[in-house]
């Protein structure tokens, strides 16, 4: 049985690759990147948003089920047209091929930022009305329109949209690596502005829950989300990266009031607002119907740090 995996070089497309093949699928994968595709088996050069029909539709030549990976991501500067053409558009054609190229299922990773801002505190699940308040999150919840459209259209509704949490794991990006790399320094950090808690989730997680919607004999439900087990508070973040570290924790109490206001004269009150906010993600859908999520999120940090440094002392050898 062959998976079409697109974004399969990209930091999560990897994991998902990696776990499909250890499951036994036979793996064709789709980039952008053709530089990156050298060493394939089966090996596509994903196509553009304008191309034809066809193009899409040979994607699907033996194909049995689609991971739908690719995108542009919120860390990346880029127009609200580029955010669109990338996550909305290029979706909505892949699922046009796949539904009527391939028998099996589609799978679309999206992100709860096509739910809520990053501002939002409250709980989310499958229920919660999308309100995406950004170009990023406008562009993932219309690609996940486009694609059940898409299914819908052709009678069928063997596909789902995946959102997803902030996702940890080597090669992260965006906040997460951020919030990595300010916890690789000696700098005091006020424990007032990591009060809010977040749901996190590890790659590995994510390839474990593509697996399982792709073997699970239950009927699909439009929309998943997925999440480790247990929600964490953005101090307990850092201090779980500086003990992977060796650091120590570093973390001063303050007042959040006053921050609250400088933040607010910076112009960065936005800023401070999505430090602030408690986002919980609430998987037991997915759980429900037999996915396992990761239940050690901070010892999985720690590991993630202690092994980045190792791997950095070695590039010194």
């Amino acid at each position: 049985m062959k998976v079409l995996i697109t974004g399969a070089t990209g930091f999560i497309g990897r994991q998902v690759v990696s776990r499909l093949c250890a499951a036994g699928f036979d793996i064709r994968i789709a980039s952008r990147q053709q530089q990156r595709l050298a060493d394939a088996v089966d090996a596509v050069t994903l196509p553009g948003v304008d191309a034809p029909d066809p193009a899409f539709l040979a994607l699907m030549q033996d194909v049995s089920h689609v991971v739908h990976c690719a995108a542009l991501n919120s860390d990346r500067r880029a127009s609200d047209a580029d955010y669109m053409a990338a996550n909305a558009t290029l979706t909505g054609r892949l699922a046009q091929a796949a539904a009527a190229g391939s028998g099996g299922r589609f799978v679309y990773l999206s992100s709860i930022r096509a739910v809520a801002g990053p501002g939002f505190s409250g709980t989310i699940d499958e229920a919660t009305p999308a309100v995406p308040q950004d170009a990023y999150g406008r562009s993932k919840r219309e690609g996940e329109i486009r694609m059940l459209a898409a299914y819908a259209a052709a009678g069928r509704a063997d596909a789902t949209a995946l959102r997803l949490p902030p996702v940890y794991g080597k090669g992260m990006k965006g906040n997460m690596k951020a919030l990595m790399r300010l916890a690789d320094t000696a700098l005091p950090l006020p424990s007032s502005a990591l009060t809010g808690v977040r749901s996190l989730i590890s790659a590995d997680a994510v390839a474990d829950a593509v697996l399982h919607i792709l073997t699970t004999s239950t009927p699909l439900r439009p929309v998943y989300i997925a999440s480790d087990s247990l929600p964490i508070a953005m101090s307990e973040i850092v201090i779980a990266f500086r003990q992977g570290f060796g650091r120590p924790p570093r973390l001063f109490p303050t007042l959040p009031l006053p921050l609250r206001l400088a933040a607010t004269l910076l112009g960065k009150r936005a800023s401070w607002q999505g430090l602030a906010a408690n986002q919980i993600c609430d998987a037991s859908l997915l759980a429900s119907e037999g996915w396992m999520p990761e239940a050690d999120t901070l010892g999985r940090l720690r590991q993630l740090a202690r092994r980045l440094k190792r791997g950095a002392l070695l590039s010194l050898l």
